[in-house]
């Protein structure tokens, strides 16, 4: 779900995404922590949804904090994991 910056700050939670007070977006895959996408081509549908290419990998520890990785795609709003 997209989310939007309050109070200079941006808050997202498993599965979302959002632009930063700076235009960056971020996004915070199911069971992960979040991942800038500064180096990926992000698409703004009509709808409020993004898709993101390439492929988004967010390494480091899950929401357990165990060590973890998550490979996959962001499409109009749906995550897809390789």
């Amino acid at each position: 779900m997209r989310r939007y910056v309050e109070d200079e700050r941006l808050s997202l939670g498993e599965g979302d995404y959002g632009k930063d007070i700076n235009g960056v977006w971020y996004a915070r895959p199911p069971g992960m922590h979040t991942g800038c996408l500064s180096r990926h081509e992000v698409i703004e549908h009509d709808d409020g949804t993004i898709t993101v290419t390439p492929s988004i990998l967010v390494s480091g520890t899950n929401t357990k904090d165990e060590p973890a990785k998550w490979h996959g795609y962001l499409t109009k709003g749906e995550w897809s994991e390789c």
